[in-house]
């Protein structure tokens, strides 16, 4: 994937900044809020009795001592933690629409952080590929926002093992980049870097499965499901469930390296191909439904507004 120059990055950024914020503050603030219920009800303070007011949050101390009835005024306590677990693989970089599934993930985690912040919850990101290749403890503040959106936008798996400061993990890289997709990995080190409940969203295509198109992060996702509310938004491409009959034509995976020629001109061919990704699709699916995770599914080619509030709607 070619870089951005710092002024092409900026501007891209910017625009996302502007789109995102303003969709978080008028369609997503109140649907956020409550989707995402806060731990439960903490002590605000105490005022005089009004009729109406339930006897069971009565000061008994205070009206001893004010001879007078008072209440106890409880809040919710609001603050959370959201975490952004981004599938940066190289299959994100497919794209036959107007963008690519790694710009629309990066829209899409962005609208996700500004919701967080405007209701003062606290944002990180887990950024992978067949490793977890960078992580970004939670924290709040239109910086730290910005600075993750550019790294979902502009990272790249590094050739050596390196390290940020200590706020930063760059997870030690292999002799190649990280090209495939290990979701089992990403939340392996979720669950063991973030000790307190949080509010997971998984943003990926989900093309980790066995031969058979089976899911291969079952394991793994029943052990994070128990400490963590997770919520999967699964980005595609329509292009991806079919091949076009153009003939013989040279096909390589972006993921694994490898390539072969394949007759695109068989019905044969092009029906095996429709029927594993609509069963691989299905079994994500099922799969989730079956450790009751939200999901939802959106393409490259349309707007995530309606995706987003279906998700809200559904907690």
């Amino acid at each position: 994937m070619p870089r951005l120059s710092q002024e092409e990055l900026l501007k891209k950024i910017r625009k996302i900044e502007i789109r995102t914020r303003s969709l978080s503050h008028q369609i997503f603030a109140g649907e956020y809020h409550s989707a995402f219920k806060g731990r439960g009800m903490a002590f605000s303070e105490v005022r005089e009795y009004r009729w109406g007011d339930d006897v069971r949050s009565m000061d008994w101390n205070v009206t001893a001592r004010m001879s007078a009835p008072y209440v106890k005024i409880f809040e919710e306590e609001r603050e959370l933690t959201v975490m952004l677990m981004v599938d940066i693989s190289r299959s994100g970089l497919f794209g036959t629409a107007a963008r690519t599934k790694r710009d629309a993930i990066a829209e899409i985690a962005a609208v996700l952080a500004f919701s967080a912040i405007i209701n003062n919850d606290k944002v990180g990101a887990l950024l992978f590929t067949d490793k977890v290749e960078l992580f970004i403890p939670p924290a709040k503040g239109r910086s730290h926002l910005l600075h993750i959106i550019r790294e979902i936008l502009e990272f790249e798996p590094a050739p050596s093992a390196q390290k940020t400061s200590s706020h930063f993990l760059r997870h030690p890289s292999h002799a190649t980049e990280g090209r495939g997709t290990d979701i089992s990995g990403a939340l392996r080190f979720l669950t063991g870097a973030i000790k307190k409940r949080c509010n997971v969203f998984l943003l990926s295509d989900l093309m980790d499965t066995d031969d058979e198109g089976n899911p291969a992060y079952e394991e793994a996702l029943k052990v994070a499901v128990g400490k963590h509310d997770i919520s999967v938004i699964r980005v595609y491409d329509r292009r991806e469930r079919s091949i076009p009959d153009v003939g013989i034509v040279h096909i390589k995976d972006s993921e694994t390296g490898k390539g072969e020629w394949v007759d695109t001109g068989s019905r044969k061919v092009r029906s095996a191909y429709e029927n594993w990704m609509r069963n691989s699709e299905e079994a994500s699916g099922k799969l989730l439904l079956r450790h009751n995770v939200d999901k939802v599914d959106i393409a490259t080619d349309e707007d995530y507004v309606l995706g987003l509030k279906t998700l809200f709607r559904r907690r």
